[in-house]
């Protein structure tokens, strides 16, 4: 018999997905992580960058800074979201997600647990939890009631140190069984996400694409928006 470990270790057949009817799931959307640091000016990034386009939600991801401090710098980004009907997701901090009344938070495997999450943000937050590249992980959050299960990094990242590095079929699998959305996240550009947008995910997380496009933010969702009407 299969250990759990196992089984994720099994190579998915790349055409695995194409053994089920295409689920009727919605145009892949945008979803936004801030850099790791942000000063007085990153108000006008983010202003900038829902100005490219529709951008599902944007994830607060600060590090190397207390609670108190982020939500003094998370009041004027919230509002701003609640203004452009984008998400304010919270990383990491179910207490934090609850402290500021965010719309949701982002769960890594050593974060917490989605019912402990719901517990304390109720039936409407947005609970969401990375799964690196393993199916096992997926599943388990479903069950435990996540709203969105992560993979990635798909590709090299400068933003944080990854282990995993899924392939994009994980996308395609997930999307044909699973009716809970997925995120693909890690090193997405403009140039590399149109195999994740086709291979079924409802969801791109992007940063760094965004903050250091030599274009702007806003060029760089407007750009983003094309890959993903493709």
């Amino acid at each position: 018999m299969q250990s759990e470990d196992e089984d994720d270790e099994l190579t998915l057949d790349p055409g695995f997905a194409d053994r089920f009817e295409p689920a009727r799931r919605g145009p892949c959307q945008l979803y936004l992580i801030s850099p790791p640091r942000i000063d007085a000016a990153f108000e006008d990034a983010l202003k900038a960058a829902l100005d490219g386009g529709p951008i599902a939600a944007f994830q607060l991801r600060l590090k190397g800074i207390d609670d108190h401090a982020i939500a003094r710098v998370a009041e004027p980004l919230q509002r701003l979201c609640a203004d452009r009907e984008t998400a304010f997701i919270v990383n990491d901090s179910i207490g934090l997600a609850k402290r500021l009344g965010a719309d949701g938070v982002h769960l890594g495997q050593a974060d917490g647990d989605p019912r402990e999450a719901r517990a304390a943000l109720g039936p409407a937050a947005q609970i969401g939890v990375t799964c690196h590249d393993s199916r096992h992980l997926a599943m388990e959050a479903g069950e435990a009631g996540a709203d969105y299960v992560a993979f990635g990094a798909f590709f090299p990242t400068t933003t944080k140190d990854t282990l995993h590095r899924p392939d994009p079929s994980i996308l395609s699998w997930w999307s044909r069984v699973f009716e809970i959305p997925c995120v693909a996240i890690g090193g997405i550009n403009v140039d590399n996400a149109a195999p994740l947008v086709t291979g079924g995910a409802d969801f791109l997380a992007v940063s760094s694409a965004v903050w250091a496009h030599p274009a702007g933010p806003a060029a760089a969702v407007a750009a983003f928006q094309d890959v993903m009407r493709r």
